[in-house]
């Protein structure tokens, strides 16, 4: 969980490394990516159904540990910043969701710029609604900090510890 270019997809991958679990890519940017136009609320919509679709999709008892690269949250903080408001069964599927820990990503990397990427000014405010969200719903966070294999080492050991 993070802003814009604070390395989520990068943590996520090397955590799934590490833990030999599967992670879950990012829909919405591939999504945004394919299409000739700019993205409507019922582009969101489409980007938040299929993201609760696929995260039912990669569950298993299996395979118990599983890394998303985004999810609900960040859905709802878009919907919210674009249109001031959001769906119910956003809400609903965010209350209700199974986490072991959100891993939020510190805002101490550069923003580098992306065709999909549009908020560089904002990410402070994302990152404390995010957090607001979290704590709402009393899911448990850690704050990753550090650059690098730092970061990744910093958000290893803290799920060592809960695992």
């Amino acid at each position: 969980m993070g802003a814009e270019s604070t390395g989520k997809t990068s943590l996520c991958m090397e955590l799934s490394e590490h833990f030999g679990a599967a992670w879950m890519p990012e829909y919405a940017r591939s999504y945004i990516s394919n299409l000739n136009r700019r993205y409507t609320w019922n582009d969101v919509v489409h980007i938040a159904s299929v993201q609760i679709r696929t995260e039912k999709q990669y569950t298993s008892p299996a395979h118990p540990l599983l890394f998303l690269d985004t999810d609900l949250v960040i859905t709802k903080v878009w919907f919210e910043h674009l249109w001031k408001k959001c769906p119910s069964w956003v809400d609903h599927h965010i209350a209700h969701a199974d986490r072991l820990i959100y891993f939020l990503c510190d805002n101490s990397l550069s923003w580098e710029y992306d065709p999909v990427r549009e908020n560089p000014d904002i990410r402070d405010v994302l990152m404390e609604r995010y957090k607001s969200i979290i704590i709402q719903n009393n899911f448990p966070y850690f704050v990753v900090t550090g650059k690098g294999k730092a970061r990744t080492r910093n958000a290893i050991k803290k799920l060592t510890e809960l695992l």
